[in-house]
């Protein structure tokens, strides 16, 4: 199932991508589950991401390799797949794109994911679509015209 949400923010696209880092990373991080991160190499291909989710009740791993990036001179992205993901979710992709737009960017969270059991992704769908938005606001706020 395929989740796509841009947002437009006010800084140049070079400027938007070069700023993901682990300081953005934490700041994008939902409230629940908590993420406890326990490695962040960056946004090369071969880097790693690797978080706890932590639920209250359980806790579940979750680790990301880099599998792309490229920068053009219109825009610039990198690609993080799931290597091992916390139930029930079996596949994951997410391409972090920012689009030059103006004399601002677009920044596009493309994500890829599956359960294995399509009435399930249906399900979570919604809440996937709940996290992600949440961003949009911290976005506009870290990336407002200098």
């Amino acid at each position: 199932m395929r989740l796509h949400l841009q947002t437009t923010v006010q800084q140049d696209y070079l400027s938007v991508f070069h700023a993901f880092d682990e300081r953005l990373f934490r700041r994008l991080s939902p409230p629940y589950p908590k993420l406890k991160l326990l490695r962040f190499d960056g946004s090369e291909v071969g880097d790693v991401v690797e978080v706890e989710l932590q639920t209250g009740i359980k806790s579940f791993r979750w680790t990301s390799l880099i599998t792309e990036r490229e920068i053009t001179e219109i825009e610039a992205w990198f690609v993080d797949e799931g290597q091992e993901l916390p139930p029930p979710l079996r596949n994951w992709r997410h391409k972090h794109l920012v689009a030059k737009h103006g004399d601002g960017a677009i920044i596009h969270d493309i994500i890829d994911f599956s359960t294995g059991f399509k009435p399930l992704d249906v399900l979570l769908y919604p809440l996937m679509l709940a996290q992600f938005g949440m961003r949009k606001p911290i976005y506009k706020k870290v990336f407002k015209k200098v």
